[in-house]
């Protein structure tokens, strides 16, 4: 299997599967709150062809050297949880229909692994996205979202909200997606950055809670509304529930509960806020945002790190950096940086020495480019 994908022409179909980017509204998609994500110009190529079997599949991942085969007749979850995102995904198609054969698949990617621009929904849209075109299955985009969003519920364990899968697949070039994760109503607004860059900074470190703590906080947040709820049958999520509303529970609600509520609630308006200031072309109002957001997540959601922390606290001595945060789930990963282009290098070369000096960890980045989402290349 590790020689396959060496010529294109062997493939039948390309899918470029891109990462995403959210420029706020962190940790408020499974609590139906707004974000505002996009997808970027980094990705995961996906190869397919069919192989004239009737069930036997292949994948093989080239950026790990990794390749496994599965029977279409015995699907079921992998010890190796890599595995389990494409089986997942293999999974739930099976749920919505009879027409996937055999199929060959090679991955290569660009996305940097545990950097919280989410490589894990680019594999599980590329591959459904793929298998639809290959199978001719007849998914529409937002049943492929939720298939990939299943998957990775039922076979990876991670009750993951519906942002990632959907700005990997529904993204526009150049714009942003307000979405409203309650309704699924959606809408495209232009990301005017001249003269500025969205800059991402990875810390190259995970402190391995991402997942476990993730799921904690969903149900924290899922604890909050139960007690409201007992007097309030017609909230059913924070989307429903506000800071003074919130705040008549405060006695009756654990801190740390009240803590994690407070944040979801506080970041709703803040994604509303910054539509309004994108539209108004208001960046600076977009970067004070976007550090208030990372304060909230490192005191009152506590999904911060160390090395996150410094990350944001250094770029507040820039005045050519408009805002900063964490990205992702936590613990790691990414920080965004909303950043003038004639700083760019000067503030990466800075960064990137004190943090190492701080941590003894190269620093690495790149620049993200707002792009289109999953896409197609059928080979000639």
């Amino acid at each position: 299997m590790n020689d396959i994908g060496l010529n294109h022409s062997d493939f039948e179909l390309i899918i470029n599967s891109p990462g995403r980017i959210n420029i706020i509204g962190e940790h408020t998609d499974y609590n139906n709150g707004y974000v505002l994500p996009t997808a970027i110009d980094k990705k995961i190529r996906c190869k397919f062809r069919k192989n004239g079997d009737r069930s036997i599949c292949s994948v093989y991942t080239k950026n790990f050297d990794k390749s496994f085969s599965f029977d279409l007749n015995k699907v079921e979850k992998s010890k190796h949880q890599w595995e389990n995102y494409i089986l997942g995904v293999i999974h739930e198609i099976q749920q919505l229909s009879h027409q996937l054969e055999g199929f060959d698949c090679v991955l290569e990617s660009d996305i940097p692994v545990g950097s919280g621009i989410s490589s894990s929904a680019a594999l599980e849209c590329g591959l459904a996205f793929g298998l639809n075109e290959l199978f001719s299955l007849n998914l529409s985009k937002l049943t492929i979202v939720e298939l990939s969003q299943r998957a990775e519920h039922n076979y990876v364990g991670t009750m993951c909200g519906i942002m990632d899968q959907f700005a990997s697949v529904m993204s526009k070039k150049d714009h942003v997606i307000l979405l409203d994760c309650q309704s699924m109503d959606f809408e495209y607004v232009p990301l005017k950055m001249e003269p500025y860059k969205i800059l991402l900074l990875n810390t190259n470190v995970s402190h391995n809670l991402a997942s476990g703590e993730y799921n904690i906080r969903r149900s924290q947040c899922e604890k909050g509304v139960e007690i409201i709820k007992e007097k309030n049958p017609e909230i059913n999520s924070l989307r429903d529930v506000s800071m003074n509303l919130l705040k008549e529970f405060k006695s009756s609600i654990p801190t740390v509960v009240f803590n994690r509520c407070t944040y979801v609630i506080e970041e709703k308006e803040r994604v509303l806020n910054a539509v309004a200031a994108l539209k108004n072309n208001a960046l600076e109002e977009v970067g004070r945002l976007m550090y208030e957001t990372h304060t909230g997540l490192q005191f009152l959601y506590e999904v911060s790190c160390p090395e996150l922390d410094f990350l944001v606290d250094f770029s507040k001595k820039y005045s050519e950096v408009l805002g900063a945060r964490m990205l992702g789930g936590g613990f790691g990963g990414c920080t965004i940086n909303l950043i003038h282009t004639d700083a760019v290098e000067r503030f990466r070369v800075d960064i990137s020495e004190a943090y190492f000096n701080k941590f003894n960890i190269e620093l690495s980045g790149f620049e993200a480019n707002p792009s289109e989402g999953t896409s197609k290349n059928t080979i000639e």
